[in-house]
């Protein structure tokens, strides 16, 4: 396993050994050079035994965010430039691939766990990995934050668009 400071990579990557699913960590600290512009690379490529093979940028969110009273939970913000350079790997890699946004959320309440059915425990903590096809996730986005190029979807979209992991492997 590659080192990561970023918790949540090293968690999915963690997930992805513990299944046993073939996977190759990406070297995110290299931009790839892609018809003379740089273009920001994706976290993984995995191997899925039930479609395409993926394209994966993972997405560490806690759960829930903010305080218990402002509602947040499924936090899906990403970068503006995220889902269109995961979306140009899948146009290079070609059909047998698809780019897919991982949101993987760090549980951060106990009362929340009730709220996931599949959930992995690494280094102390737990989380719950979701993911959105990046496609999708494109078709609804909307500007979070101009100011941060941000985007995100409403939450009921995302609740339509968010299928646990496993049904992606």
């Amino acid at each position: 396993m590659a080192l990561r400071g970023n918790h949540y990579d090293a968690a999915f990557e963690a997930f992805l050994r513990t299944r046993r699913t073939p996977y190759v960590a990406v070297d995110e600290q290299r931009r790839a050079l892609l018809e003379q512009q740089s273009l920001k690379s994706m976290d993984f490529i995995v191997y899925s035994q039930k479609a395409a093979n993926l394209l994966v940028d993972v997405k560490g969110r806690r759960f829930p965010s903010g305080d218990p009273e402002s509602g947040h939970r499924w936090e899906n913000w990403a970068t503006a430039e995220d889902v269109p350079a995961l979306l140009k790997w899948q146009d290079v890699f070609g059909t047998d691939f698809r780019a897919l946004l991982v949101f993987a959320y760090h549980i951060v309440s106990d009362a929340e766990r009730d709220k996931f059915s599949d959930l992995f425990a690494f280094r102390d903590k737990t989380y719950a990995f979701y993911g959105v096809w990046a496609e999708e996730y494109r078709q609804v986005m909307q500007t979070r934050s101009e100011s941060w190029q941000t985007v995100s979807v409403p939450s009921a979209a995302f609740r339509e668009l968010r299928s646990p992991i496993g049904e992606f492997l």
